[in-house]
């Protein structure tokens, strides 16, 4: 069981935040090996802090493992690391100051978080830098004709709310039973509470579904409001858009306390961890969420990262316990696509052994192929759903898994889902990224 004692975990937390706060953290590299920079620009301070720990924790693991098993065809991995504290403007600080060590530039770029990927994604292709919004960040990015250097992969958050729609209405006993129905998306503040909205909104009147929307100012502790009005609309469902420990338990507790059934909560993937859980106690008991990575210690790599790097004392988090659990799981979905990048860059470009530059990189992000066989291959299948990347399509799998909390573990309740029409997610996102060329002036790419 993944974070057998929280108070364990929390401390666990604090220690590794306390070693972040020097402005940058970096491996140890023999001088003149062929090297590829990467950035972390992480989170491990503050009220998102469970979420930046593991999520970057993971990265710089499977990075350390990486280089321990001879680097990517002889490349070694460095890495510097700068505390945006989930900040756009501190995150937009740590990409400049990460952008360039010892004369070579990054050629990718993680905010976990939607406000950070918002502020530097017009400056990714004037610095040929990949966005890698894994899972989050602005949806019409995955139109790659408009935004070629900006990619979803692993699946947005259209298909998210789409795959939850698609859910509750199966729930419910089709779509002709939604008509009528009331769906409260209860939500941070911000650009990623905001940014399901406009294919909820077009599902919803599709459907024939009352959509109430309300929001929560960050960092989100403070809700009671929010839930009397909750208790007063007495909707079917809610969805719930939090981010941080603290503001997904504090919705459970509350939920509990106006006796909203936690059986009709469904979370975003940023609240569908065990940090998130475990503090509501049992009032998170039934609890749906959704996941691009499934948690799970049983996985081959993450087994040999438990041997190879936690088992030599060299892991990034000082509570092994978390090693397997869905936001480590995650940022190891994430960095593992980092790695599959580079070895296409190095491949397609007549550079094997050699780094790469942005453009390289991007070219071999761009042609990412993580089918069933070689997600098994490397150790991680049935952890994401297989997927590719296409000149256009920028977005991967578009899949999620339903889970639902037990009190102390989250159960698969469904396979790898997509929305229930797929092309009409697609369309609103090329619909969207039109508009904003049309808006900015931009030509789309003519894709092959």
């Amino acid at each position: 069981m993944f974070l057998k004692n929280l108070k364990n975990c929390l401390v666990g937390s604090v220690a590794v935040a306390a070693g972040a706060l020097s402005m940058f953290a970096t491996p140890q590299i023999a001088f003149g090996e062929e090297k590829q920079y990467f950035p972390i620009a992480s989170s491990r301070v503050g009220p998102y802090s469970a979420m930046g720990t593991g999520y970057y924790g993971a990265q710089i693991d499977y990075m350390n493992y990486v280089n321990m098993n001879g680097g990517v065809n002889g490349v070694m991995l460095t890495w510097q690391e700068c505390e945006t504290e989930y900040n756009a403007v501190k995150t937009v600080e740590c990409y400049q100051r990460l952008l360039e060590k010892d004369g070579q530039r990054i050629v990718v770029f993680d905010t976990l978080g939607t406000p950070g990927a918002y502020a530097v994604i017009n400056r990714m292709a004037e610095d040929n830098v990949v966005l890698a919004q894994y899972g989050y960040g602005r949806t019409d990015g995955a139109d790659g004709r408009v935004w070629p250097w900006v990619f979803n992969a692993a699946s947005h958050y259209w298909s998210q709310i789409a795959v939850k729609m698609k859910f509750m209405a199966e729930q419910e006993g089709g779509i002709d039973k939604m008509k009528g129905k009331k769906i409260v998306h209860l939500h941070i503040d911000s650009a990623y509470g905001r940014e399901p909205l406009p294919a909820m909104r077009s599902i919803a009147n599709d459907w024939g579904v009352e959509l109430v929307e309300i929001s929560i100012p960050p960092p989100g502790l403070e809700q009671q409001s929010q839930w009397l009005q909750i208790r007063k609309e007495q909707p079917d469902w809610v969805t719930f858009w939090g981010a941080g420990s603290g503001m997904n338990s504090t919705a459970m507790t509350n939920a509990a306390r106006v006796r909203f059934p936690r059986e009709r909560m469904m979370y975003v993937t940023f609240g569908a961890a065990e940090e998130d859980m475990y503090p509501a106690g049992d009032a998170a008991v039934g609890t749906y969420a959704v996941a691009n990575a499934l948690p799970g210690a049983e996985y081959p790599l993450v087994a040999a990262i438990k041997e190879q790097v936690y088992d030599v004392g060299k892991g990034n988090l000082n509570d092994e316990s978390r090693v397997g659990s869905v936001y480590w799981n995650r940022g190891l979905g994430a960095a593992v696509m980092w790695i599959e990048a580079l070895k296409n860059a190095q491949e397609m470009h007549n550079k094997v052994g050699k780094a790469v530059t942005g453009a390289e990189f991007r070219d071999g992000y761009e042609a990412l192929n993580m089918t069933e066989a070689r997600l098994a291959e490397i150790g991680i299948g049935g952890m994401v759903a297989p997927f590719s990347i296409s000149c256009a399509n920028h977005e991967g799998a578009g899949k999620f898994a339903v889970m639902q909390w037990d009190g102390e573990k989250f159960n698969q309740v469904t396979g790898w889902e997509a929305p229930l029409d797929p092309a009409y997610i697609r369309q609103l996102v090329e619909d969207s990224a039109a508009k904003f060329a049309a808006e900015n002036n931009i030509t789309p790419k003519v894709c092959p």
